[in-house]
């Protein structure tokens, strides 16, 4: 569903002042124009006004502002033009060009944000390059960085209290939640969407109230779905919207197939093929088509459901829309199989297996493709920030240099020389405490560096175990899971902080593999408050040592089914994060371990401690960590560790 619910927000940015000025009359005032500077204004309006129907005269203009702005130095219209032009990169289908000019829009306004007086509208600048840069990310599926570009536009936003763009921002975060499958967060943020558009009357309202009446149906919520389609239907009769009110109609369509009202289903698809066709809509054609064989299908009207299956595969194949054309082979050979057509089912269950090939090789080279677009953007944005800390230490080494000659003009030489030296001082005990920070982060980040082999020694050793043990069948699964883990760990393997529900996410997996290595001896659960936001980050792989020493040393040696429990609150401006299990406890740990003669010597929990001393250097911050023995009656009850850690959220990317 993610085309479907993009349209209205499809390029973010298309918003720029000026919209309500026609293209006949920004002509004629570009005509009249007595200077550059207005003609630059002039022609990014008219870059904007053919945003909405036609991107090559919005690529030309766009082009034809940035070239004049360039020209006499007009950096507010100079980042505008960029924005055009990675939106028209956008429609284009160029993600990568798209990406390269909002990058450059966003250096320009944060460059000027520091040096112009017109705050507000750099500001909304700068929130329109991190919204849009936030919407490629998304469009390539890249929905951590999305969602950072994101929340940072919305900061801006809310700043500004440009409420028309924090619709939009919120609507995106929206969109991002639901790819996720993370509906109750969607609906969330498309609610307050929808609040500021209840506002400000915005014609797009029914676009919203569909998007939540579909979150709905997902959910199996179908009286809340109804609810909301009917309100969309209230507002596109108010503020007509021919695709809006096509994917209305689909969308109740899915509603009454929900439900089991199959003739009603049937009556709206085919009001929304009506519209569809009408508009020449051939994506939601196709799916209409799909939609109606399916629901012919479960009335075992398999005639029609060939029909209509048929076409929509003939639609996919046109538009090369490889995901679609997968489904619909499957579909048409369970038509055939219920026909006794054995052979028909046969050749297209070959052409879905062929389909499914295809869909995962064009996957594979998307991946690779988003991989490369990400650390192109990366060290670009590297790049312009070196330039911009170069240009900063010029401005200041300068702005020294004048201070101290008017201070020489003014003044005794004794007395300049005083300040002279207070503020010779002063720079190099900045510079010291600068270097001295930076120097704890890169430390941090080493030890982390140090840690990833660690941990993947740990985890291949549980793979070559758990191979010798058991059946090659349960060794690949345990393989597969391993590789997600993998491919979480290396996504965040350079970062020096993570969001925490990504941490989560990795804990999770290395539980469930170590479940399958040990026969499912131990039970986990991991909690987290609710009044953690989704931005509190953590340093990635800082608990797993404790939650591998829960399991090795305090669960596995127990002869009953042992549990672990992860917790995450926060109290008092810190997270605090407990591993506690219902083992043999750390005493006894200790004696086993004493007893033991081991070739191994593990370096996990030095390291942590070294990475939790540079996290108190770099953030001034106090951490603690603690491991306990549980003990009730005198009886052992098992061991917790507690870590508490200064409350940091996800950085700048």
């Amino acid at each position: 569903m993610k085309i479907k619910l993009l349209l209205f927000f499809s390029v973010f940015s298309l918003f720029l002042n000026g919209q309500n000025k026609t293209i006949d009359s920004l002509i004629l005032e570009l005509k009249k124009a007595n200077s550059d500077i207005v003609r630059s204004k002039i022609l990014n309006n008219l870059a904007n006004e053919y945003s909405t129907n036609n991107p090559k005269l919005m690529l030309d203009y766009a082009n034809k502002a940035l070239k004049l702005s360039s020209k006499i130095g007009f950096k507010i219209e100079q980042g505008n033009a960029y924005h055009y032009i990675g939106n028209a990169n956008i429609i284009f289908g160029n993600y990568a060009k798209a990406l390269d000019n909002f990058a450059k829009a966003q250096n320009i306004f944060e460059n000027e944000i520091r040096n112009s007086s017109n705050e507000i509208e750099i500001k909304n600048g700068l929130a329109r390059a991190y919204g849009s840069i936030g919407f490629v990310f998304m469009q390539q599926s890249n929905y951590a960085k999305a969602l950072s570009f994101n929340f940072k536009a919305l900061k801006i936003f809310q700043e500004t209290n440009n409420l028309v763009k924090l619709a939009a921002i919120y609507n995106n975060i929206g969109v991002i939640y639901k790819s996720q499958g993370d509906y109750f967060k969607s609906l969330n943020y498309y609610e307050k969407c929808l609040t500021i558009q209840e506002k400000l009357k915005d014609e797009n309202i029914g676009t919203t109230t569909n998007n939540i009446g579909l979150v709905y149906l997902n959910l199996k919520d179908f009286p809340k779905g109804l609810e909301y389609f009917n309100k969309s239907k209230l507002y596109f009769n108010k503020y007509p919207n021919a695709y809006g009110l096509a994917q209305l109609y689909y969308n109740y369509g899915l509603y009454y197939k929900g439900i089991n009202q199959n003739e009603k289903a049937v009556d709206y698809t085919n009001k929304a093929l009506t519209v569809f066709n009408n508009i020449e809509n051939k994506f939601m054609i196709a799916d209409c088509y799909a939609l109606l064989g399916t629901i012919y299908f479960g009335q075992s009207k398999h005639n029609l459901a060939l029909e209509f299956t048929t076409k929509a595969l003939v639609i996919a194949k046109e538009l090369n829309i490889l995901d679609k054309i997968q489904s619909f082979e499957k579909l048409l050979s369970e038509i055939y199989e219920k026909q006794n057509n054995l052979a028909e089912s046969l050749k297209h269950y070959k052409l879905y297996s062929i389909a499914k090939d295809s869909l995962a090789n064009a996957e594979t080279v998307k991946s690779t493709i988003r991989a490369e677009m990400s650390f192109d953007f990366d060290r670009k944005e590297m790049l312009q920030k070196e330039e911009l800390f170069k240009k900063d230490l010029v401005f200041k080494q300068q702005s020294k240099l004048n201070q101290i000659k008017i201070a020489f003009a003014m003044f005794l030489v004794l007395f300049v020389c005083g300040i002279m030296f207070l503020i010779y001082n002063k720079s190099v005990l900045k510079k010291k405490l600068t270097l001295e920070k930076e120097l704890a982060v890169y430390e941090q980040k080493a030890l982390h560096l140090q840690m990833n082999p660690h941990f993947i020694f740990n985890c291949l050793g549980s793979i070559t175990s758990f191979i010798v043990k058991n059946s090659t069948e349960a060794a690949i699964n345990y393989l597969a899971k391993f590789s997600k883990l993998m491919r979480l760990t290396l996504e965040y393997s350079k970062e020096t902080l993570i969001p925490i529900d990504k941490e989560i996410e990795s804990l999770q997996n290395y539980l469930e593999l170590e479940q399958l290595r040990f026969n499912h001896s131990f039970q986990f659960q991991i909690n987290k408050d609710s009044n953690i936001d989704d931005d509190v980050a953590l340093p990635p792989l800082l608990l797993q040592p404790f939650i591998e020493n829960a399991i090795i040393h305090g669960v596995n040696p127990k002869v009953k089914t042992g549990l672990i429990v992860l917790d995450f609150t926060i109290e008092n401006d810190s997270l605090v994060c407990v591993v506690t299990d219902n083992g043999i406890g750390i005493n006894v740990s200790k004696e086993l371990k004493d007893k033991k003669i081991s070739m191994h010597k593990s370096m996990a929990l030095d390291i942590t401690k070294k990475r939790l001393e540079m996290m108190e250097t770099s953030t001034t911050k106090e951490t603690k960590v603690s491991i306990e023995q549980i003990e009730e009656n005198g009886q052992v009850k098992g061991t917790k560790a507690m870590l508490i850690l200064p409350l940091q959220y996800l950085p700048n990317l």
